[in-house]
C-alpha cells in the first residue's frame, strides 16, 4: 500500500528519480525505478505504526531569509542552502581536516582513503564561523568541529576561541578520544578555551565490539577530571554491536556525572557496499528503540521516544514570549527520535514516567497560542493557565519525581527567563537516534528538511546528508580545496 511520494536518487547514476514509499509486512519501503539501472527497493523504516504516530509532528519551517544559493537545476544538484529548503541551521558542522589517526571499517568522511589532504586555513575558518552567525533570520547556534580527526590540528584552541568569540552558544569536538586519552592535560585545554561537549565516537562497552573501548575510558576520566561533557555517538551496525544499546545506556547512567547524552547513528552506507551487506546491516531508527527497550528490561520503551519536531511548541513559546525569532527544531520527523531519562536513587526513570508528555506538549502550545495574540494582562493570564496545565500533566504521570520538571519549567516562566530551561540538560541524560541517509534511503523531502548543515570554504551551507551521501558534495569540496 502506497504511503508517501517523494523524490529520491538512483543509487547507480544519482540523476533524481521519483519514489513510492509503501507499506509491506509492517514495514515502509522505498521503491522506484530508474531509466537506465532499473527497479530499486529498500527499506525505508522498519515499524510502519510508529512512521505514521511520528507523521502526527509533520512541522515544516520556513527556511533562511538569506540562502546563499539560487537552484537552478534543483535540489540536490544546486546547493548550499536555497530557497526551497525549509530549515535554518541548528548545528553546523565544519571538516578542519581530513587527516585521521584511525582507519575504521566505517567512515561518513572516508578519510583515509582520501591519498590527499583537505585542511582548509584559519583565515577560511573563520569565514565560516562569519556565514553561519550571519544566517538569518537566526544565526546558527551550534557548531562541530569534525573531520577527519579535529584535535590534529594544533590550531584548535584558536579556532574554538574564535568561534566563541563570535557568539556562538554550543561549541563541540567529534572526536575518537585518542588524544584526549593520551593526554591527560587536553580535556583541560578545550574546557578552558570554551569547548562545550565532546562528542565521542563509542561504539561498545566491550571489547569485540570497541577496539578503542580503553581508550575511550581513560578520555571519558580525563574529561569527567574537568567537568567537560561528553555525549556517546556509537555507529549501531545489526548483529555487530546492536546487541550493546541498552549496555551503552547504563554506562552512560552509570557515567552521568560527564556524560550528557547518547546519540546512537544507525550505519549509513556512504562508501562502497554490496546488496548483502546492506541486508546484513541495516537498522533503522525503530529497531534501535526497540533493542533499547529489550536490553533495558522495558524500563526504557520505545513509546518514550518522541520525534524531534515534538519541542517546536517550546520554540514557539519563547518566541511569542519575547517577540523574536528563535530556533525552532523543524527537521524532518523521520530523522531522529529522542527521549530524557533521569538517574535517581531508584535507578533509571524516563521522562515519560515523570510527566504525561501528550498533556506537556498540549499545554506548552495552547500557551504559545494565547501569548500570540499579545498585550501584557493577556500573556500573564496564558502564563497562570499554562502553569496550571502543566501541573496536570504532572498528576497524570507515573511517577512522583514529576514535580521536580514541574519546578523548572515554573521557574522559567515565573522568573521570565527561559535561559533557566537549559538547567534542564544538566539534571537528565538525553538519548537520541539519528539516521544519516546515503543513496540506497535518500528522500528529499527529508533533505529539505534538514537542520544539521556543512559550511564549506566556498560561502555555501551543505545540508547533512546532501555533503556525506547523494551527491556527495565532501569529495567535491575536499578536492576543490586539497592541499
Amino acid at each position: 500500500m502506497r504511503i508517501k511520494i517523494t523524490k529520491t536518487l538512483c543509487p547507480v547514476c544519482k540523476i533524481v528519480i521519483p519514489a513510492d514509499l509503501i507499506e509491506k509486512e509492517g514495514q515502509i519501503w522505498m521503491t522506484r525505478s530508474c531509466p537506465s539501472h532499473g527497479e530499486f527497493q529498500d527499506l525505508y523504516w522498519a515499524d510502519a505504526e510508529m512512521y505514521k504516530f511520528y507523521d502526527k509532528y509533520d512541522t515544516v519551517g520556513k527556511g533562511v531569509e538569506n540562502p546563499n544559493t539560487s537552484t537552478k537545476k534543483g535540489c540536490p544538484d544546486d546547493c548550499g542552502l536555497c530557497e526551497n529548503h525549509k530549515s535554518t541551521t541548528l548545528l553546523a558542522n565544519i571538516d578542519l581536516t581530513n587527516r585521521c589517526n584511525l582507519n575504521c571499517d566505517f567512515c561518513f568522511a572516508n578519510a583515509q582513503a582520501c591519498g590527499y589532504i583537505y585542511e582548509p586555513t584559519f583565515e577560511q575558518i573563520v569565514d565560516m564561523l562569519v556565514l553561519l552567525r550571519e544566517e538569518k533570520p537566526v544565526p546558527a547556534p551550534a557548531v562541530q568541529f569534525s573531520g577527519g580527526e579535529p584535535t590534529m590540528r594544533e590550531d584548535l584552541p584558536e579556532i574554538v576561541k574564535k568561534a566563541q568569540e563570535l557568539g556562538f552558544q554550543q561549541i563541540q569536538i567529534a572526536t575518537n578520544g585518542i588524544r584526549l586519552a593520551n593526554e591527560p592535560g587536553y580535556a583541560k585545554v578545550l574546557k578552558d578555551i570554551g569547548v562545550s561537549t565532546i562528542y565521542l565516537h563509542f561504539d561498545g562497552v566491550t571489547k569485540e565490539t570497541n577496539p578503542l573501548l580503553s581508550l575511550n575510558l581513560k578520555a571519558v576520566e580525563n574529561c569527567a577530571s574537568v567537568e567537560l561533557g561528553i555525549v556517546l555517538v556509537p555507529t549501531v551496525i545489526k548483529d555487530k554491536n546492536s546487541q550493546e544499546l541498552g549496555d551503552i545506556v547504563r554506562f552512560a547512567a552509570d557515567n552521568i556525572n560527564v556524560i550528557r547524552g547518547v546519540n546512537f547513528q544507525p550505519i549509513a552506507f556512504t562508501g562502497a557496499a554490496s546488496e548483502d551487506d546492506i541486508k546484513k546491516s541495516r537498522i533503522t531508527i525503530p529497531e534501535v528503540v526497540k533493542y533499547i527497550e529489550i536490553q533495558t528490561d522495558g524500563i526504557i520503551k520505545k513509546e518514550d521516544f518522541y520525534p524531534v519536531p515534538c519541542v517546536v511548541p517550546f520554540s514557539e513559546l519563547v518566541e511569542a514570549y519575547t517577540g523574536k525569532p528563535v530556533i525552532k527544531f523543524t527537521a524532518h520527523q523521520h530523522c531522529g527520535a529522542a527521549t530524557y531519562i533521569f538517574v535517581t536513587d531508584e535507578g533509571i526513570v524516563p521522562i515519560n514516567r515523570m510527566v504525561d508528555v501528550e498533556t506537556f506538549f498540549k499545554a506548552i502550545e495552547r500557551m504559545a497560542e494565547r501569548l500570540t495574540k499579545g498585550g501584557s494582562i493577556n500573556k500573564s493570564l496564558a502564563l497562570i493557565d499554562g502553569v496550571k496545565s502543566l501541573r496536570e500533566s504532572v498528576k497524570k504521570a507515573e511517577s512522583p519525581k514529576g514535580g521536580e520538571i514541574w519546578k523548572l519549567i515554573g521557574k522559567a516562566l515565573i522568573s521570565q527567563n527561559f535561559d533557566a530551561l537549559r538547567d534542564f540538560h544538566w539534571n537528565a541524560l538525553f538519548i537520541g537516534t539519528m539516521h544519516f541517509m546515503d543513496r540506497y534511503n535518500y528522500d528529499l523531502a527529508r533533505v529539505e528538511r534538514c537542520c544539521i548543515h556543512y559550511a564549506t570554504p566556498d560561502g555555501t551551507l551543505i545540508p547533512f546528508c546532501t555533503y556525506n551521501s547523494g551527491p556527495v558534495y565532501r569529495e567535491q569540496i575536499w578536492q576543490k580545496y586539497k592541499k
